[in-house]
């Protein structure tokens, strides 16, 4: 008894908490488990509700009547043209949904602070809610007592219809079968519209109500957003109840965990997420039949291409590939080994990129040139993401977390006198590569949107180290005032922006060149063959496993490259540096380029710390927007990103291994490269096909 009273109150709040949590979490299920819309921009839906609500609040019964209509239909109307913005991506998968809606998150936020202004608004509630009421001779909150009876209110209701009502059963069936649902005579395309929108007005409702306790502010959607992540996530998607018992744990975990247990607290959440992501993947078969995920047809772009090459005369396209021809006949041996057009054709962009970046001290000032070192480093993270996404089959949200094992391991190791870059790198991606090995188990299991969840609790978790490690990561203050790094033995430190970058080039050069190496041997074409058609290979003998845990090992050793790079450029590291937005960054570079191709992440790097820092000091404030424009632009005019404009999709690497008309992540169905779709009017015969599946000795069967 206590322990109750001295807890009572905690625990009434945790109750409270997740509620709260509950009725946000119930929109994004039903979005997401009804729907099929992984949606990130659920947090901002919330928002809309608690900046509206808050703005209308004026103490009194009306002024919370008025903000609660106008903050729910705000939300409504939101999610329903969420609904329509991604009615085209239907088929593209659930990473260029999450890309989407993420970046519809950053525009909504950027738009909401102009609005309403950057700091947190004050709520007003009714006057007889304003007080407090004697619970167990305790004070406690009485807005919050009545928020948990209308929440459960709520939850009863929602229950009620979608189990009992011919509205829920055409919820149901759009979810389970929408073609019988089309036989009856009800479009399932407006009950994904109404379910949308009805996950918004859950979302504004919560806001308006939730506002006093988890006021509008900056931050408050990323974090209402991951957390009701974490509650679908412990819940599931097929019972109401079930996500009603998960809020409210996640509530307790929140309040009452901080109050008994503090120092584990920060880790429970996200820990038992992986936990329960990673156990269901155990029961679950991987992927039989490969893991891509493909967009049901050319973008804009390929078809304005395509017109354009059916009007204007030109010559055919071979149908064969330019390096499988034969021989230089009647020329010397030492001629025939030499490059062909098509080994020159591949390596002309790396080596054109190559010469750009050596000239650009030359050419910017000292700011610029800063940023081009940033670029490369936040490019190395790309490129792992592209080894991961592209190559292996697991589209990852959590590549941060090596990252940040790198970056981390660079500042200690310069704060010890370790100031020699060489050993700096080698030290930070052997660490990465350690961490890689750890936490891949964990990983390699999953497919899909199952990857991008585990990979969103492991870069969440070590986040939360960062946080709580003050003594090796300086908490949320971040780590500045180390060494400046040498670049050679017996040099100086290296303190000049030109210097950085030309340090930052080099290391970058050499990671970039030993990652297309692997790429192009024997070794990244199983990689490809395990992705393409892995019921082949693990049929034909190979441990899929052990090559997806390599390949595993390999991206976080280069994202630990990055890391280190980070750190030695900027001279400091914060917490910001290595979060949850800086991954949908490097994601959002691979899906620009392409994701198979290194060139591309390199450049998709390029223009978001262009356009983060550089495009957005001409109008500030507004980086934010700039960069949900890009990230919309991006899924909808280049869904094979900028290697589809050369036509056949390949990658930095010269290897595509995705049929034509393919990007995107893996693991998400409808795609109609599996489906048997015919293959678009812009593409070759047998240029583009993806190779065959390799055999136990590791050549392609004939």
């Amino acid at each position: 008894m206590e322990l109750l009273d001295a807890h009572l109150v905690p625990a009434v709040d945790g109750v409270a908490f997740g509620l709260l949590l509950f009725v946000v979490a119930a929109g994004l299920s039903l979005a997401f488990g009804t729907a099929g819309v992984l949606n990130l921009s659920h947090g901002m839906l919330y928002a809309i509700g608690a900046y509206t609500g808050a703005e209308l609040s004026d103490g009194t019964w009306g002024g919370l009547a008025l903000g609660l209509a106008a903050g729910t239909a705000a939300a409504c109307v939101a999610g329903a043209g969420l609904s329509a913005a991604t009615a085209p991506l239907a088929r593209r998968g659930h990473l260029a949904q999450a890309l989407l809606t993420f970046g519809l998150a950053l525009i909504g936020g950027d738009l909401l602070i102009q609005f309403f202004g950057a700091d947190e608004l004050p709520v007003r509630v009714p006057e007889v809610l304003d007080s407090s009421v004697t619970l167990l001779g305790h004070r406690y909150p009485a807005y919050r007592l009545c928020f948990i009876v209308m929440a459960v209110l709520l939850a009863a209701f929602g229950t009620w219809v979608l189990t009992r009502t011919r509205m829920g059963a055409a919820v149901r069936a759009a979810a389970d079968d929408p073609q019988m649902l089309a036989a009856t005579g009800h479009s399932p395309r407006a009950v994904h519209t109404g379910v949308l929108a009805a996950a918004g007005a859950l979302a504004g409702a919560a806001g308006v109500l939730g506002a006093p306790i988890i006021g509008p502010g900056p931050g408050t959607s990323e974090n209402v957003l991951m957390l009701s992540l974490v509650v679908v996530v412990l819940g599931g998607l097929r019972s109401l109840w079930a996500t009603f018992a998960a809020a409210v744990a996640v509530g307790e975990v929140q309040t009452l965990g901080v109050s008994v247990a503090p120092e584990l607290a920060p880790y429970l959440l996200f820990a038992a997420m992986a936990a329960v992501l990673v156990l269901r993947s155990r029961f679950a078969e991987p992927a039989g039949a490969g893991h891509g995920s493909e967009p049901s047809g050319p973008g804009p772009v390929a078809r304005l291409r395509g017109r354009l090459a059916g009007r204007l005369p030109g010559p055919k396209r071979p149908s064969v590939r330019l390096d499988r021809l034969p021989g230089r006949k009647g020329s010397p041996e030492w001629v025939n080994r030499l490059p062909g057009r098509a080994a020159w054709w591949q390596a002309a962009p790396l080596l054109v990129l190559l010469g750009v970046l050596v000239a650009l001290p030359a050419l910017l000032d000292a700011y610029s040139i800063s940023l081009a070192g940033s670029a490369l480093a936040l490019g190395l993270l790309a490129v792992s993401v592209t080894v991961l996404t592209g190559y292996a089959g697991l589209p990852t949200l959590g590549q941060t977390a090596p990252f940040a094992v790198g970056a981390y391991a660079t500042a200690n190791l310069a704060d010890a006198g370790w100031t020699m870059g060489p050993v700096q790198i080698v030290l930070s991606a052997l660490a990465a590569a350690v961490f890689a090995a750890v936490v891949g188990p964990a990983v390699i299991r999953a497919r899909g949107t199952t990857v991008l969840m585990i990979t969103l609790a492991i870069g969440e978790l070590t986040g939360a180290v960062v946080n709580q490690l003050k003594s090796v990561t300086g908490g949320a203050d971040g780590l500045v005032g180390f060494p400046a790094t040498q670049a050679l033995w017996g040099g100086e430190g290296m303190l000049e922006e030109s210097e950085l970058y030309n340090y930052a080039l080099a290391v970058a050069v050499v990671a970039v060149a030993l990652t297309l190496l692997v790429l192009r041997s024997p070794a990244g074409k199983l990689l490809t063959g395990t992705r393409g058609a892995e019921a082949r290979m693990r049929a034909s003998g190979h441990p899929v496993g052990r090559y997806l845990l390599v390949a595993h090992i390999g991206a976080g050793a280069l994202a630990g490259v990055g890391g280190s790079l980070m750190v030695t450029v900027q001279q400091y590291l914060s917490p910001a540096d290595v979060g949850f937005e800086i991954a949908a960054f490097a994601l959002l570079a691979v899906v620009i380029g392409g994701t198979t191709s290194v060139i591309g992440a390199l450049l998709g790097a390029g223009l978001i710390v262009a356009t983060r820092d550089w495009v957005a000091g001409s109008w500030p404030g507004h980086g934010p927007l700039l960069l949900g424009v890009l990230f919309v632009a991006t899924v909808y005019v280049l869904p094979r990103g900028l290697a589809g404009l050369r036509g056949g999709g390949s990658g930095g690497g010269g290897q595509s291994g995705r049929p034509s008309g393919t990007t995107g992540a893996p693991g998400t169905p409808g795609a109609p490269g599996t489906s048997g779709e015919p293959k678009t009017s812009d593409a070759p015969d047998v240029q583009d096909q993806p190779p065959p599946a390799p055999t136990p000795a590791g050549k392609a069967s004939p």
